[in-house]
């Protein structure tokens, strides 16, 4: 595949009650579905997850995907920080949320800024990694690095498969929002170990192919 190569996606640029990006946001839950987003993330957190666990979504959108999550894990008493510069989260999700047991509050805020301010211990990132480039990376990674004990990831694989089942995204209904944006996420997303050569702390890391489409990145803090 050729290098990544970042452009702009609809869906950031839509206002979030504009009915395509409500669409696209509904589309996008069948989208992680199919990749297996939240069982990839939910294997890793499994071990990690403990009662008082404080952990951050970055660029949660509507919260669907960590919803999912907790509901694979069933561990109560979790702290979590739903951390989206335009957070679109319902009250029905923060409902579920609590009736896991878990304490959420939604941060409308940078991931940066967040990072720098808030404690916690378990950062997860879902098909949000991909938006930033190498600087931005490196900023997050750093504050990563300096407050929590584990960090998990699932992009975009940068691959012709992955190409080719964002061109046949219309079978699954997806509208033209999605469709564009699955193409850049794709172009902008993640191979080989390109996101553990951003790293910069002593951590363990993991960096795979998830199968279909997702990267998978882990970074454990070194006992």
């Amino acid at each position: 595949m050729h290098a990544r190569v970042l452009e702009p996606e609809w869906l950031d640029e839509l206002p979030p009650q504009d009915p395509r990006a409500v669409r696209s946001r509904a589309d996008l839950r069948r989208v992680n579905w199919l990749m297996g987003n939240a069982r990839l993330i939910a294997r890793v957190l499994s071990p990690e997850v403990t009662n008082g666990s404080r952990v951050a979504d970055l660029g949660s959108g509507d919260g669907y995907l960590m919803l999912r999550i907790a509901q694979r894990l069933r561990i109560p008493d979790v702290e979590l920080s739903l951390v989206d510069r335009a957070p679109v989260v319902s009250d029905a999700t923060l409902a579920e949320f609590a009736r896991l047991g878990w304490r959420v509050r939604v941060v409308a805020r940078d991931a940066d800024a967040f990072l720098r301010e808030d404690p916690l211990d378990i950062v997860v990132a879902n098909l949000f990694l991909h938006h930033l480039d190498p600087e931005a990376l490196r900023r997050v990674f750093r504050a990563c690095g300096e407050r929590a004990r584990l960090v998990a990831a699932c992009e975009p694989r940068r691959s012709q498969l992955a190409l080719l089942g964002c061109r046949l995204m219309w079978l699954i209904g997806c509208n033209d929002v999605t469709r564009h944006d699955a193409v850049v996420s794709v172009r902008a997303g993640f191979t080989a170990h390109e996101l553990s050569a951003l790293w910069q702390a002593p951590w363990r890391l993991d960096e795979r192919s998830a199968p279909p489409f997702s990267h998978l990145f882990v970074a454990r803090r070194a006992h």
